[in-house]
């Protein structure tokens, strides 16, 4: 069972999400949330699994919790939800903490999929977003670092894997300048194909380059 704890700055919006999300199998309302004070006073009574974070809330800035809440609740779940596609902003929510991005104007039915996408374990970008990138990144539009790796869903501790894979460096020698296990380098290298699409290293190397994913 999902526990979702909601927030929007909006009270109207907040009662439409409550009532949309109550429909969606296997997800339950636990909490809400007008600002981020009252975010922040919730996490500490309820026993919620993934927060529907809204970018907008008002008191401290929305983007300065994330970090907060990762260090505090690093099982936490957290879907951001805002009004920005620009992909520095959103690249900028997933290096504080996000696992998920999802713009307000998604319907409810992919919000719950984001919702459910998070809490899985896995990373989510709304649709409207991705295929935005993905368009920039395959008809030939130059595209920069952010916009490449958002489109592909790569986090950035994975960025930070690729950067030493096109190094040269073996996995052993990345796990030790990582200060990690080698077998945790071999799944970010994994992860890494996967959202790629990629099956060999220099298949690897020469997207990410194409792409201006790897450090000049």
């Amino acid at each position: 069972m999902i526990r979702l704890l909601l927030s929007d700055g909006h009270a109207p919006t907040r009662e439409v999400l409550r009532l949309g999300l109550a429909a969606a199998p296997g997800l339950e309302v636990v909490g809400e949330a007008g600002t981020g004070d009252e975010l922040l006073a919730q996490l500490g009574t309820v026993n919620s699994t993934v927060v529907l974070l809204d970018l907008s809330l008002p008191g401290p800035d929305a983007l300065a919790l994330l970090p907060a809440l990762r260090g505090q609740y690093p099982q936490l779940r957290v879907l951001a939800r805002g009004e920005l596609s620009n992909e520095h902003y959103v690249a900028r929510a997933f290096d504080l903490g996000a696992h998920g991005y999802i713009l307000k104007s998604a319907l409810v039915s992919e919000l719950a999929h984001g919702l459910a996408t998070v809490a899985s374990g896995r990373s989510f970008l709304c649709s409207a977003i991705g295929m935005a990138l993905l368009g920039r990144l395959y008809t030939g539009t130059p595209a920069d670092g952010d916009a490449a790796r958002v489109a592909l869903g790569l986090s950035k501790r994975e960025m930070e894997v690729l950067g030493l894979v096109a190094a040269g460096l073996t996995n052993a020698e990345i796990a030790l300048k990582l200060f990690t296990s080698k077998r945790t380098v071999e799944t970010h290298r994994q992860n890494i194909m996967d959202k790629t699409q990629t099956r060999n290293t220099a298949a690897l190397i020469r997207l990410a380059a194409s792409q201006g994913l790897l450090p000049e």
